[in-house]
């Protein structure tokens, strides 16, 4: 079914993620674990988003702009009480979804939740069918919810091009700031003409257009691969309101390298993805930590035109590059080596990157720190990537060509 509806009567235009959301997520790497009496410290329980919440406030991640905790499926009871409603398990959440949010506000953070537009989530719990969606709208405004993810498992097509816009409606009619984070896209395959992007944009402030992440290389670069195989079509959807979402940043568990790492932090900054860790925060590594913590990497993460970038070369060498403009006429580089052999040394210049000419900008390196110095369009340059590696170059315009009058 093609996305072709009316436009709703309410946009969602809320003024919320002006930048792309940051924060936590428990799906990938705490899935629907449910078994609190063997696994406690890791099922999906309020003390497990109390502990995450707890992390963010104290090491550092709250200052450097991760402020959504965000529960995903498998919270809620089997059933809805007997007023329709939805309810935390009353197991794993003793307190409720508003103590905990509470909580999170108190900490200076914002909770997440997560439901589904379907009969069921898609780990078998309540869904919110088209009857519920005011009623959930309304219950997760009551609750102090600050964001809400809606997948789309166990629907039809029909109720999605009806769901989704119904629930943007419902979320802004409740008052409440919610972001809105929809799943719709990656149910109808992603692309035109059976996903609208303008539609889209319109109703959702967020939204996944593909699979799943999971824990590997593997998943990271098929991801990749389909963002940027077309970047055409996705790159013109993304705006200041309006991101797509390749999905969680995985660096911190067990299927990335350092090198693995450092890519998938700077492919998804330069694709102007929100960044949504979804690691044991309790036990992350130093050197997954300083990834994610990079400061330089965040602003340009952050860029408020929101301008998401695209792959501008593609080396028979297993070289790409891409590119993300930014504010104040600067740009953000990646150099990426899908290498598996050694370092490769990639010499190219500004000139062939198409930047304007007789322009001179001040290079840094984004996760070494240090200015590398000033570089002329014209002037011929090297960069050493190791393999599945990339080198992130934030490049500030000291003198720009005199535009002819």
């Amino acid at each position: 079914l093609a996305l072709a509806l009316p436009l709703p009567s309410v946009a969602l235009e809320n003024g919320l993620a002006r930048t792309p959301p940051m924060g936590w997520m428990s799906w990938e790497r705490f899935r629907c674990n449910v078994d609190c009496q063997v696994d406690p410290r890791n099922c999906i329980s309020e003390q497990l988003f109390f502990e995450m919440a707890d992390r963010l406030a104290e090491d550092g991640w709250r200052e450097l702009g991760y402020e959504y905790i965000n529960i995903d499926d498998c919270w809620s009871a089997k059933q809805r009480d007997v007023a329709g409603q939805l309810v935390p398990d009353p197991k794993r959440f003793p307190s409720g979804i508003k103590a905990l949010a509470d909580y999170v506000h108190s900490r200076g953070l914002k909770l997440g939740i997560y439901g589904d537009l379907g009969v069921f989530t898609c780990g078998g719990y309540p869904g919110t069918m088209l009857e519920h969606v005011q009623q959930d709208a309304q219950t997760f405004a009551a609750w102090g919810v600050d964001m809400l993810k809606l997948d789309g498992c166990y629907s039809s097509a029909e109720e999605q091009a009806k769901g989704y816009p119904e629930m943007a409606r419902a979320l802004n009619a409740t008052g409440r700031p919610i972001v809105y984070s929809c799943s719709w896209p990656a149910y109808q395959g992603g692309l035109p003409p059976k996903v609208n992007y303008t539609i889209l944009a319109e109703i959702c402030n967020l939204w996944r257009n593909y699979d799943d992440i999971q824990d590997s290389w593997d998943s990271v670069l098929s991801i990749v691969d389909w963002f940027f195989a077309n970047q055409d079509v996705l790159q013109l959807a993304a705006g200041p309101g309006h991101w797509n979402d390749p999905d969680m940043l995985i660096i911190g568990n067990f299927g990335l390298s350092y090198e693995q790492s450092r890519s998938q932090m700077a492919l998804w900054t330069v694709m102007a993805a929100p960044l949504l860790m979804s690691t044991d925060l309790r036990t992350i590594s130093p050197s997954a930590k300083e990834i994610l913590q990079n400061r330089l990497m965040i602003q340009i993460n952050q860029d408020p035109l929101g301008i998401q970038g695209r792959r501008i070369v593609k080396e028979k060498s297993h070289i790409e590059v891409f590119l993300r403009p930014l504010s104040q006429a600067a740009s953000a580089l990646v150099f990426f080596s899908r290498r598996t052999d050694m370092p490769f040394r990639y010499t190219t210049s500004l000139a062939k990157l198409h930047f304007p000419e007789d322009a001179v900008y001040e290079v840094q390196d984004v996760f070494v720190g240090k200015i590398i110095g000033a570089l002329k369009t014209a002037d011929n340059f090297s960069v050493v990537i190791n393999p599945s590696g990339v080198v992130m170059w934030y490049l500030r315009p000291v003198a720009l060509p005199v535009q002819p009058q």
